[in-house]
């Protein structure tokens, strides 16, 4: 009863339930961005051996959040995790140079699975306040999204899942591009002003879009 209650009020109230599948390799944050996310805090976190799954309350939406593993061998069964998801949320370790394409890899290797055809993507560039962190316009250039994430929304946000700057400001976007999905697409990359580098700090550009059908 309780359970159907909750229900009826979200349908009042126009509350949204969305699913949202959180991959990328391991180390890259996941974890940490889910729980930073959920509570506010950071919170210590071990290799996730199989997943996470959270609710997440933000605006009027009620997002279920499945944080998969990312370590070599678990990521054949991310598979199991591809249906009924809104949005796949990929993070990627922007400091760590040297696995940045494997996560290229692995990415365009999910964008063409079937039953991500319709999903949305959300990049957080984590790791961005390290002064080893590549740029966001890199990032684009690196991931070349233009060329295989075509007829989809896609928005590449830099965070730090430590601090939490910049995932909310991810939400923001996935947000709205759930409400719109069908009327039309986004593509675009955002250098954030709030996310400094502890050193040799590269200059803000604004907010930057994709052109529709060029690459970076």
């Amino acid at each position: 009863m309780g359970q159907l209650m909750t229900r009826v009020l979200d349908v009042l109230w126009g509350k949204e339930d969305r699913r949202l599948l959180m991959l990328g390799l391991d180390a890259a944050g996941k974890t940490t961005i889910l729980y930073r996310l959920q509570l506010g805090e950071d919170v210590h976190s071990i290799p996730t051996i199989g997943f996470n799954v959270e609710k997440v309350e933000y605006r009027n939406i009620s997002f279920t959040i499945w944080d998969v593993g990312g370590q070599d061998r678990l990521r054949k069964l991310w598979r199991h995790y591809y249906k009924d998801n809104d949005a796949l949320i990929f993070v990627i370790d922007s400091a760590d140079r040297a696995r940045l394409h494997e996560a290229r890899s692995e990415l365009h290797h999910l964008l063409s699975e079937p039953q991500l055809l319709d999903s949305i993507l959300l990049v957080y560039a984590n790791k961005a306040d390290l002064p080893q962190a590549i740029s966001v316009q890199e990032m684009a250039r690196l991931l070349q999204l233009d060329n295989v994430a075509k007829g989809r929304p896609w928005y590449i946000q830099p965070s730090c899942a430590m601090t939490g700057d910049g995932l909310v400001e991810g939400l923001d976007w996935l947000s709205e591009k759930l409400k719109e999905v069908g009327s039309h697409t986004y593509h675009g990359i955002r250098q954030d002003e709030t996310i400094q580098p502890a050193a040799a700090f590269r200059p803000a550009a604004g907010s930057l879009e994709g052109p529709a059908g060029g690459g970076w």
